[in-house]
């Protein structure tokens, strides 16, 4: 029995979703009690989906399977074809998933089906969650470099004429560390070829793409990324539109609502992608503080290591930094406020953060210390010296009409609020980890207007009544939870030092 295809206009972000009528044609009303799964096929093509039933007929038809809109553009079929639907069977890749949350470790063989069905769309985000779960109980080294080759394997694998492909990541966690905005045109400006592709945000307010995204399309296809980068020697772009990793944006969207971000699913996620990117020579920012992802030496030295083992095995040099993670980067955090601070960096804006400035000259100069045609040690001052000359704004000026500028540039979130001091101190410490949760509860990194634009660093003498950050969010409803949280704990410690009294 064939039913024609409707759209049904739900947007069920990664998950297929089909909708049959509660007086299908093709199968009985109390065949829907037994699975959960369809198998949709038309001659070649098949779409696993999730299946919903429905008693309105104005929505589907017993004649018609509705296909919500990622469902209905995988497909890739016009309304009102015809297609045929079966019980999808169970993916035997899952048996491996249930073998891995008994504790068990799996081959590279049962690593790559699995990475295949992802792929495939054959998993439901609830099995999805069951496999990510397995592997943050633990997983062997082995097991992780046979996850960063399978995800590089099932999207798109890019190549370079230039020998050397320069490029820099951080692992994350700390508030406005928008350092890659900035290495990039500096590297770009000294010569090197530094395409960078960047993932949005997973458990902070901000990715570099998303921030990026306020200046410029980041949505590029392959072979738009590779005419900027031919122009301007770098780009940066939203690695999931380039289908570099893609395995890895999936997981991501499910990481992201249970703030899942394990040391080996991290590695896998960043190798993966810069395999798949092409690049030969990779910086990695591992921040370390009380608040950050990495809390001290022992773990980051851990974190180094594998880093380098999978490093080894794929055949990228890589280069680990372990840098001060305990305070936020910059003042901004959320994508409108880190946009702002980083082309005040790049202005040469005598406000400028000067610690996101000092810290992205350090990176710059580790990448272009790389180029065989400088001398050892003087890759910080070239850096510096493209960013006094303009040389690195005019980069970063070419790579963002290259890419195309948006539309409209978003705004600062109309409600706004100031969080004043308690007391009367210093600020001794603040936790970074508090300070992303109230700009995501503000909106970030959806909405690219909310945030927290930060008033006082650590050391600053403050007195009571005086503002320590601001609160910008677009919709009421985070205005009032950042609002009410702010209140409850703010992230900042105020305290006494060098015998002063508060």
């Amino acid at each position: 029995m064939k039913l024609r295809i409707r759209r049904v206009p739900l947007d069920t972000l990664r998950e297929n979703v089909a909708v049959l009528s509660a007086s299908c044609t093709a199968l009985r009303p109390e065949s829907f009690q037994a699975f959960k799964r369809l198998e949709i096929v038309h001659d070649d093509r098949v779409l696993i989906a999730s299946l919903d039933v429905t008693h309105d007929l104005s929505l589907v038809a017993p004649d018609q399977i509705g296909l919500t809109d990622p469902a209905f553009c995988r497909l890739g079929l016009p309304e009102g074809a015809e297609v045929s639907i079966s019980p999808a069977r169970r993916p035997q890749s899952l048996s491996a998933v249930g073998q891995k949350i008994s504790g068990g470790a799996l081959s590279g063989l049962q690593i790559g089906e699995i990475v295949r069905d992802i792929a495939a769309h054959r998993y439901s985000d609830m099995e999805i969650v069951a496999f990510l779960v397995g592997c943050a109980g633990f997983m062997t080294s082995q097991e992780v470099l046979d996850l960063t080759r399978a995800m590089a394997n099932a999207g798109t694998t890019l190549h370079w004429p230039s020998p050397m492909i320069v490029d820099k990541h951080c692992i994350g966690g700390i508030p406005g560390n928008r350092t890659s905005m900035i290495v990039v045109p500096i590297v770009a400006a000294h010569g090197l070829s530094i395409p960078k592709t960047s993932s949005r945000a997973i458990t902070s307010p901000a990715g570099t793409a998303d921030t990026m995204e306020v200046l410029a399309n980041v949505d590029l296809s392959v072979a738009e990324m590779r005419k900027v980068v031919e122009a301007c020697k770098g780009c940066l772009v939203w690695g999931g539109h380039v289908n570099l990793s893609p395995v890895d944006d999936i997981l991501i969207g499910v990481e992201r609502p249970l703030n899942l971000d394990t040391r080996e699913q991290m590695v896998a996620s960043i190798m993966s992608k810069k395999l798949a990117a092409g690049s030969t020579h990779l910086l990695i920012d591992v921040p370390i503080g009380p608040t950050a992802k990495i809390r001290n030496g022992s773990e980051a030295l851990k974190l180094r290591k594998l880093f380098e083992y999978v490093s080894d095995q794929i055949g990228l040099k890589v280069e680990v930094v372990v840098t001060d993670g305990s305070r936020p980067v910059g003042r901004g955090v959320g994508p409108v406020l880190e946009a702002r601070d980083v082309m005040a960096v790049l202005r040469n804006d005598v406000a400028a953060p000067s610690d996101l400035r000092e810290k992205s000259l350090r990176l710059a100069g580790l990448l272009i210390d790389q180029d065989p045609a400088v001398r050892g040690g003087a890759g910080y001052h070239r850096a510096e010296a493209l960013l006094a000359s303009g040389a690195a704004l005019a980069a970063m000026e070419r790579i963002i009409e290259a890419q195309g500028r948006p539309r409209a540039t978003p705004a600062l979130g109309a409600l706004q609020a100031d969080i004043l001091a308690p007391s009367d101190g210093v600020v001794l410490s603040t936790d970074c980890l508090r300070i992303s949760q109230l700009a995501r509860l503000a909106g970030a990194p959806i909405a690219r207007g909310a945030g927290l634009d930060l008033f006082r660093q650590v050391g600053d003498r403050v007195e009571k009544g005086e503002p320590l950050f601001r609160i910008y969010a677009a919709e009421p409803s985070h205005y009032d939870l950042a609002l009410a949280a702010a209140r409850e704990e703010n992230g900042f410690a105020l305290g006494v030092t060098n015998g002063e009294n508060v």
